[in-house]
């Protein structure tokens, strides 16, 4: 199986980004399902239907949230909805939605889809990401219920991350690390067969600070104040993902490759 994941989608350059290059990236790298985060689509914060609706219509199979997961307020009786969208297993006990999602290829073929959220530097203090995926782990073995899995650690620190990716690793297809906005060097196959890749970086421009227009956030460094919020940069955006391909007996991963298209990075897949 081939999967391609995408970096979070942040504002409307990233979701005309990916809406305009997906159908031409599916053709050419011969994906059989795709994931994105979307916590950032929606005006930088969080995901509303609309957006949704839109990026699942231009051919992803399902999105993962974040810790914005429900700063668009319409998303709490939407996710509920739509089961191909999914906020983290570890949010809050009573958060709506589902943090699991199983979806199938053309061929039937099945690929469990999960996200938990880190706890270094948070904001909040979630519950523990560790317990939370063993349990959905165990539930969906590989070559089990399911034919490869992937896991969204979605955290600031790249030591969490790489903590998990060896936590998970020869149990889950890949661990793809998101929020920083920043794509990492590592992609690489862990040593029992899990694809990994520290962050996948954004979908969005990149001539920004994490995808936000530059002045207000170069102001509060320089000054220590703010004059005003923060407004997601709107030039051309690059795609930023992960492409990874399993064995269909062990659905351990045989690749892992990152995947940029267009904007101002020089593509390198």
């Amino acid at each position: 199986m081939r999967v391609l994941f995408l970096g979070d989608i942040m504002g409307r350059a990233g979701r005309k980004a990916v809406i305009e290059n997906l159908p031409k990236l599916r053709s050419e790298g011969r994906f059989d399902l795709i994931v994105a985060n979307g916590e950032n689509a929606t005006s930088g914060a969080g995901l509303n239907p609309d957006h949704a609706k839109a990026i699942l219509g231009a051919g992803v199979n399902c999105i993962t949230l974040g810790d914005h997961a429900f700063d668009q307020k319409d998303m709490l009786s939407f996710i509920e909805k739509e089961p191909r969208i999914i906020r983290p297993l570890n949010f809050a006990k009573n958060a709506p939605g589902r943090g699991v999602y199983i979806a199938s290829d053309k061929r039937g073929r099945k690929l469990m889809i999960t996200q938990v959220l880190g706890q270094v530097f948070m904001k909040r203090a979630f519950d523990d990401p560790f317990s939370a995926l063993d349990e959905v782990l165990r539930r969906h073995p590989l070559a089990g219920t399911v034919q490869a899995s992937l896991v969204d650690i979605h955290c600031e620190a790249t030591s969490e991350k790489m903590a998990v990716g060896h936590f998970c690793n020869g149990r889950t297809s890949a661990v793809v690390g998101t929020h920083t906005h920043v794509p990492t060097a590592d992609a690489m196959v862990l040593s029992q067969g899990t694809a990994y890749q520290s962050d996948v970086g954004m979908c969005g421009d990149y001539d920004s600070v994490i995808g936000m227009q530059k002045e207000e956030p170069l102001r509060r460094f320089v000054t220590g104040m703010g004059k005003g919020r923060f407004v997601p940069a709107v030039g051309q955006a690059t795609l930023c993902g992960l492409s990874f391909e399993t064995n269909d007996q062990t659905g351990r991963a045989i690749s892992a490759e990152m995947v940029r298209v267009g904007g101002c990075l020089s593509p390198t897949s």
